[in-house]
């Protein structure tokens, strides 16, 4: 029995050091961002088909299948709902320490669900990004539609996103 109580807490520590290793290991520096002649201009989101196309000069610079919140169909209504907005946005923010690997924020909500939320009494919501996979989950894309209203690609995906994307693009998301 001590043995087993033994092997078990050298399994435990053992455990919690790769726990603690995978999710507060020093991450690599962000991707730069690349010069102009490089950049994208518009980013699509088509919710329906599971697809973002990033482009320049309506030439397609990258395509990826992603993953949107849990609760996908329609329009983000309240914080909480795990909807995705439709509409046309702004990336807004970029942030290299994000939970997720590399996030650019968009600028959602907008004026008008403000006010919506509003004369609902409601909360719109809002944090939404375009982000990699979850810190920690090495190797691996996440499947099925898992966020909380965000858009998740692969992280080898989101780094080339990354480097493409200034603030400023456009974000177009489509039912």
């Amino acid at each position: 029995m001590r043995l087993l109580a033994r092997i078990t807490l050298v399994f435990l520590i053992a455990a919690l050091g790769w726990i603690g290793w995978q999710r507060y290991w020093p991450r690599p520096p962000a991707p730069a961002v690349a010069p102009d002649a490089a950049q994208i201009d518009h980013i699509l989101i088509e919710k329906s088909a599971r697809r973002l196309t990033a482009t320049l000069d309506g030439a397609i610079v990258l395509q990826s299948e992603i993953a949107l919140g849990f609760a996908p169909e329609g329009d983000k209504e309240q914080e909480g709902d795990g909807k995705t907005p439709v509409g046309v946005f702004t990336i807004d923010r970029r942030n290299p320490n994000s939970a997720f690997h590399l996030s650019l924020g968009i600028d959602y909500p907008q004026p008008d669900d403000i006010a919506r939320a509003q004369q609902q009494g409601i909360d719109p919501g809002g944090d939404i990004f375009i982000h990699g996979q979850p810190n920690g989950v090495v190797g691996l894309t996440l499947p099925g539609d898992w966020t909380l209203g965000c858009i998740a690609l692969s992280n080898d995906e989101m780094a080339q996103l990354w480097s493409l994307t200034p603030t400023g693009t456009t974000v177009e998301i489509r039912p």
